[in-house]
């Protein structure tokens, strides 16, 4: 099989030989047809969040089920999935109370990987999907099967960046029509919580990223106005947007520390902040409590948007259909596997929304 393997923090490289084992029972292996690329794979690939090596990354994928292991009901052989990397065993507390991307359960896969080199050395199956190859083995719950006629590199989309995105918004934070909302960031997550605080009815979207070309994307996924953090003073202009209030929500959607710092100032009373992006490991960020506490303000924790995928994909599939959620807009390149470098590259340098490798 071939795959994208990072032997070393860095870039990744392309290897012929690596091998994976069958899925063992509930398991599913699916032969990858498209895998986007998410800035946490980069700072995986890149040490941000230390890890054993040699990996391989790559979490945001669609394929066709090849085999299924003993046991597993929800996907048969043939059916078109996406691959995330939520697993859950719907009987933990996180499960049990519809948070699945909480669950604590520990599963095999989770205890020895399913992919190994030529001499038989294991191979961390990174960010629990490995889907930078050819062919994945992941736990049933991961899966979500949908439509045929849904073009792969657009339901690679559904694994990651867009429930992330709008599940912080419509999940986390429960956006109510009429509030004032500002979001951090305006990749793939970014545009994804814009969407979904403009399909809740939000008053107020205002975008906040550093490239123009972004914030004018954001304009056509529901940004009511836009502000370049580099050229504009945010409070000011958020403040002035908001008749002096400030927001009632902020997503915070990418891991920058000088965003997650200034995101409180933006807050009106009985505002919350939503923290949506990953920074590198070590990076903090101050806040105030005494003001918090004093204009009962909050701060939110939304991991992949509080997504349960079984209701949120196949809802989100639907708005797509009905032409109400954007996707197809979000995919910016593609990009074979031998090309992972070049593909990540581009993303790192902020010139991608979301670029796919197809396969």
């Amino acid at each position: 099989m071939k795959a994208a393997v990072c032997r070393e923090f860095g870039a990744p490289l392309v290897i012929e030989d690596v091998q994976l084992a069958p899925p063992g029972p509930g398991e599913v292996q699916v032969r990858m047809q498209a895998t986007a690329i998410c800035h946490s794979d980069i700072t995986y690939a890149e040490g941000g969040w230390g890890g054993t090596l040699p990996a391989v990354y790559g979490h945001e994928g669609a394929g066709i089920v090849e085999t299924v292991g003993a046991g597993v009901t929800n996907v048969s052989v043939g059916q078109h999935v996406v691959v995330t990397l939520i697993r859950s065993c719907g009987r933990c507390h996180g499960c049990i109370t519809g948070k699945p991307v909480t669950c604590d359960a520990t599963f095999p896969l989770d205890e020895h990987s399913p992919l190994t080199d030529a001499r038989g050395h294991e191979i961390v199956h990174g960010l629990r999907c490995g889907a930078f190859a050819e062919q994945c083995v992941v736990h049933e719950s991961q899966l979500v099967a949908v439509p045929d006629d849904i073009a792969f590199s657009v339901a690679s989309l559904l694994a990651c960046g867009v429930i992330t995105g709008f599940g912080a918004v419509t999940n986390t934070a429960k956006v109510e029509p009429g509030s004032h909302v500002v979001v951090f960031g305006t990749g793939g997550v970014g545009l994804n919580a814009v969407q979904g605080a403009h399909i809740s009815g939000a008053r107020t979207v205002i975008a906040i990223d550093i490239a123009d070309n972004k914030l004018e994307a954001a304009t056509t996924f529901g940004a009511t106005h836009v502000i370049n953090s580099s050229t504009q003073n945010v409070v000011d202009k958020v403040r002035e947007l908001t008749d002096g209030r400030g927001a009632d929500y902020v997503f915070v959607t990418v891991g920058v520390k000088t965003a997650f710092d200034q995101s409180y100032a933006l807050l009106a009373k009985s505002g919350s902040v939503v923290l949506v992006g990953m920074p590198a490991n070590g990076v903090m960020s101050e806040i105030d409590p005494g003001t918090l506490a004093a204009y009962s303000q909050n701060i939110l924790g939304s991991k992949m948007g509080g997504s349960r995928i079984a209701v949120d994909i196949p809802n989100l599939v639907a708005l797509y259909q009905q032409g109400r959620v954007k996707l197809d807009e979000l995919v910016s390149g593609t990009y074979p596997l031998e090309q992972i470098n070049e593909a990540m590259s581009s993303v790192k340098r902020g010139e991608a929304l979301r670029n796919v490798i197809v396969f």
